[in-house]
């Protein structure tokens, strides 16, 4: 069996049209020239002009024609034009426009096993249109249900967010378009034995399933506060350090270890409160 696509052309529809107008002018001749007994010899081309009629077909910018014969296949014409072929070949129409596939949400889980909810944008297109007949079945489906075993192939390789895994150099929800050139090559290696070429793949929707996504959403939100606050301390504790060793370099007050505890407790206290210090004055002594 043919393993690929072949070229062809056919016979211009227009030059069949004139053959055509000449059986009918033949068959016309016939009746008006000849006898009543003859009359059947003028029915030979019209039968002939019936038959041809079945032959022309047009091809569109940006589609093609796949030509069978008796279950053979001749060849496939992709130039756009009208044309004419053997009436008894089979012609397929297959488009040759780009495509896209904006795909259903699917239920998966991550690398850890949390289910998300994912979508992609796929925009394909035919390349290949003896692949396309006759290597799948209904190639359309085929974009579909390939698709989709990518998504979930691919959920399956990242966690949806570094959060949920530390070691994790790519996730779902950070990865960009390394995360999109995993998904596209997967589907130009699922979809290349129907001769389909991907032109690009996107995930359009990412989130947590409905079931976790609240307890998700407070961990991140948790997370990002613990991060926060780390940067806080260290700033805070930076800032202590500066006011001391200016204190002691420019010597505005001899302070004691005591009063030292005292009063990085104090600057720790307001740099790192989240809520506005209420200064108390102390009008006494730190000793009785």
């Amino acid at each position: 069996m043919q393993q690929q696509e072949i070229s062809r052309s056919a016979l211009s529809g227009y030059i069949m049209i004139l053959v055509m107008f000449g059986l009918l002018a033949l068959a016309i001749g016939i009746f008006v020239t000849f006898p009543p007994p003859q009359l059947l010899f003028g029915m030979i081309p019209i039968l002939i002009f019936l038959f041809c009629i079945r032959g022309f077909f047009i091809v569109n910018p940006n589609e093609s024609r796949v030509l069978v014969l008796f279950g053979n296949y001749q060849g496939s014409i992709k130039e756009n034009g009208f044309y004419w072929a053997n009436p008894f070949l089979v012609k397929k129409k297959i488009s040759l426009r780009a495509r896209n596939l904006n795909s259903e949400l699917i239920k998966v889980n991550d690398k850890l096993g949390n289910p998300i909810m994912i979508g992609v944008v796929l925009v394909w297109r035919v390349t290949d249109t003896f692949k396309a007949a006759f290597e799948v079945d209904f190639y359309e489906k085929f974009v579909d249900i390939q698709s989709e075993a990518a998504v979930r192939n691919l959920a399956g390789r990242y966690p949806y967010d570094s959060f949920d895994d530390e070691e994790a150099e790519i996730s779902l929800r950070s990865g960009g378009e390394a995360v999109h050139d995993v998904l596209e090559n997967e589907l130009v290696e699922r979809l290349s034995m129907a001769g389909i070429q991907v032109i690009e793949a996107r995930i359009s929707h990412l989130a947590y399933s409905s079931e976790i996504a609240s307890a998700m959403l407070q961990r991140q939100q948790a997370t990002a506060i613990v991060a926060a606050r780390l940067k806080i301390v260290e700033g805070a504790v930076s800032m202590v350090e500066l006011a001391l060793d200016e204190l002691s370099k420019k010597e505005i007050v001899e302070l004691d270890e005591e009063k030292k505890a005292a009063m990085v407790s104090n600057l720790m206290v307001v740099l790192c409160s989240d809520k506005a210090a209420s200064p108390i004055v102390n009008a006494g002594t730190l000793y009785p």
